[in-house]
């Protein structure tokens, strides 16, 4: 099953068929649907190993909703014919971030142990192996945020969500969370330490996309 969202209704000139013209598509005789459109990926996303094209795919069936999926090495967005370029723009961000989010990383943590171990590495080459936590583990009750630390007892936890993404978003994750048994709150020493992720912008990137993808459903075709 593919990702699917539904979109507010478009804004702009009509052209007298009632759908709006898009710059750069071909109409399909007789199909309701449009020619395939390759379009630049979204700055900030990585795409998924052994995807190198982004497609958007319009039909004028669509109404309401976009949708993704991937097919062989491209990730192919379907929206409304209607859509500008602006809507476009951010639904194949919001959608490829989705369908790369749900794919596998090449080296997934799947235990507990794993996580451990990658803890450890990453609080040495970011941190001179000062943040030490106690047990570091994955978690399903966590809808609302991607980690948490107890930094009274080291303890850390990893949102179970985070299991399909990249394993460099888990990554920046993780540390976020070993920097917080160094520093509690969110104080320049905090982010300084932080910011020795090279990935650091791009996975905090990564992650609001996703976010915004789940908090922008809406009900309707």
């Amino acid at each position: 099953m593919h990702p699917s969202k539904a979109v507010p209704a478009a804004h702009g000139t009509q052209s007298a068929h009632g759908t709006q013209s898009v710059h750069g598509t071909q109409s399909v005789h007789g199909t309701g649907c449009r020619a395939d459109m390759v379009v630049p990926p979204p700055a900030g996303v990585e795409l998924p190993e052994g995807v190198h094209q982004v497609v958007v795919r319009r039909s004028e069936r669509r109404r309401r909703t976009v949708a993704a999926r991937r097919e062989g090495d491209r990730i192919v967005v379907m929206l409304p014919a209607r859509m500008n370029h602006a809507e476009q723009e951010h639904w194949v961000a919001q959608m490829v971030t989705k369908v790369a989010a749900r794919t596998p990383s090449r080296g997934p943590l799947a235990g507990d142990d794993d996580l451990a171990r990658r803890a450890d590495t990453l609080s040495v080459r970011y941190l001179q192996g000062r943040a030490r936590p106690s047990s570091v583990r994955w978690v399903s009750n966590q809808r609302s945020r991607w980690g948490s630390c107890t930094p009274a007892d080291g303890t850390i936890r990893l949102s179970d969500r985070l299991r399909a993404m990249p394993t460099w978003v888990i990554d920046y994750v993780l540390l976020h969370e070993l920097v917080h048994l160094l520093h509690p709150d969110h104080s320049s020493a905090f982010h300084e330490l932080l910011a020795h992720y090279e990935r650091a912008e791009r996975a905090r990137g990564f992650l609001e996309g996703w976010s915004a993808s789940e908090m922008s459903q809406t009900s309707g075709d």
